[in-house]
């Protein structure tokens, strides 16, 4: 007789809190400010235009905030890391580009239904604790005949096998969604269910670093996931993820001339809520 064992119900605000102190520790800024080519190509998928509202969801540093203000857009920008939104501010302040900066949780948007043209993320909305409740506030806060563009790390990419990497060492807990589910698409037609059409195209973000060394101290002291998993396991564990993520910067790294160039699979999405 087969017994199946049940999957424990996740405590998914300890997951959220646990996510949010993630994110806030390092200086994910110094790794994210090397992305903003993804929030620039974004908006040119969602053919976003300067008299649209747009909100930018888990936006980090604002990479699709500052992609969005440069078309001319009434931007709001959302992350519920404040030093993040902080570092968005500065970059605004420094391109003078207007947007509001707002607190924001992804799962509990601030704003009224359809208050928005557009809503974007990037590498962003994908980290949340409950996906479908995420995806529930993208549609919500979207207008009938409004665009959600997303762009997320694919399972089978850089980032993908680096966070699979990573969750070896530190599991997540029992019956949390892989933040890499987003990268799928037809996982996406499951947590957003019918009241969208999804298009869907297979990038390529290279990232580009002085040297493997180089890239894995940045990730190691600046990207949450690996700065986390990396305090939080003994010296002999920390020096085999070190050999593991070197491993696999060499299977990834094309570059033959000691620098490091990546190429790193994420799927542009753009979904449109139906009138």
């Amino acid at each position: 007789m087969n017994i199946q064992t049940a999957v424990p119900t996740p405590d998914l605000a300890a997951v959220k809190a646990k996510q949010q102190s993630t994110w806030a520790s390092g200086d994910y800024a110094v790794v994210g400010t090397t992305l903003q080519i993804v929030g620039e190509s974004l908006c040119e998928a969602v053919d976003l235009r300067s008299n649209q509202r747009v909100l930018d969801v888990a936006a980090g540093n604002g990479n699709a905030t500052l992609a969005a203000a440069r078309r001319f857009a009434d931007v709001v920008s959302t992350d519920y890391v404040g030093a993040l939104l902080e570092r968005g501010r500065e970059r605004a302040r420094a391109d003078r580009l207007p947007v509001e900066f707002r607190e924001a949780d992804a799962e509990n948007l601030p704003f009224a239904d359809a208050s928005f043209d557009v809503v974007l993320s990037t590498f962003g909305v994908m980290f949340t604790a409950n996906h479908p409740r995420a995806a529930s506030e993208l549609v919500r806060v979207c207008r009938p005949g409004g665009k959600i563009g997303l762009a997320n790390w694919t399972p089978e990419g850089f980032i993908g096998n680096l966070l699979k990497t990573v969750v070896k060492f530190v599991p997540p807990p029992p019956g949390v969604k892989s933040p890499i589910m987003w990268g799928k698409r037809e996982y996406l037609e499951e947590i957003f269910g019918r009241g969208v059409s999804i298009a869907a195209e297979s990038r390529q973000f290279a990232f580009r670093y002085k040297s493997p060394a180089h890239f894995l101290d940045l990730f190691r002291t600046s990207y949450g996931p690996t700065h986390k998993a990396f305090a939080a396991i003994d010296a002999a564990a920390q020096q085999k993820l070190q050999d593991d993520l070197l491993a696999l910067i060499a299977q990834f790294n094309v570059a033959k001339d000691g620098t490091l160039v990546i190429p790193s699979e994420y799927l542009e999405i753009v979904i449109t809520r139906r009138a």
